[in-house]
């Protein structure tokens, strides 16, 4: 991975989307040691979706970057969230509100599909009160070869956060992130689009 690559990448993004998205790197598929090049490239925030590749990743590099979990969250996984993290995007269980410690996302199922999580919508209001530090809500549309077919889930997420006075919206990836800017994303998590080059 080259670090020049990712910086010109990382740099036209941001121009994208403007100064009020933070650009959050996903780094699922980034091997530890070529989480140097996100570091020489001007990376600031990394998510990550496994807290075993978080807790590694983490160690070797705490002070370098901005940590922010985007996967799936296990109740059993907080505590590794809570050491390592200054936000999680994806908080969608009981369990998990009860053990977790840090500033969160509510993740909204918005597509209806089974094998994403998230909480339902008409179950958001009641979810909301079990936790107090809820910043905003995140969403992942169905994946589409058409940016344009996300443009209603994150127009709906936008929605949702207003009517329960909520600021951040986590919504767009590599494959939609420009429609994702439009409607008002605040965090958009990307991979592929970075890396490429």
């Amino acid at each position: 991975m080259s670090a020049d690559a990712v910086r010109a990448n990382y740099e036209r993004i941001k121009d994208e989307v403007g100064p009020a998205v933070t650009v959050v790197a996903a780094t699922k598929y980034v091997a530890l040691d070529d989480m140097q090049a996100l570091a020489d490239a001007g990376i600031e925030v990394v998510g990550e979706n496994r807290a075993q590749d978080l807790e590694a990743k983490h160690r070797r590099y705490a002070d370098v970057f901005r940590w922010h979990f985007i996967g799936h969250l296990q109740s059993r996984k907080t505590k590794v969230v809570n050491a390592t993290c200054e936000l999680c995007h994806s908080l969608s269980s009981e369990s998990a509100a009860a053990r977790l410690k840090i500033p969160a996302l509510v993740e909204v199922n918005l597509s209806g599909e089974a094998s994403k999580s998230g909480i339902e919508t008409e179950r958001l209001g009641e979810f909301l009160a079990l936790y107090p530090d809820v910043r905003g809500l995140m969403t992942m549309p169905p994946a589409t070869d058409d940016p344009e077919a996300s443009r209603p889930c994150f127009r709906r997420l936008r929605e949702l956060a207003e009517e329960h006075g909520l600021r951040e919206l986590s919504m767009g990836t590599s494959q939609d992130y420009r429609v994702a800017a439009d409607e008002g994303a605040t965090l958009i998590r990307v991979g592929s689009v970075l890396y490429q080059g």
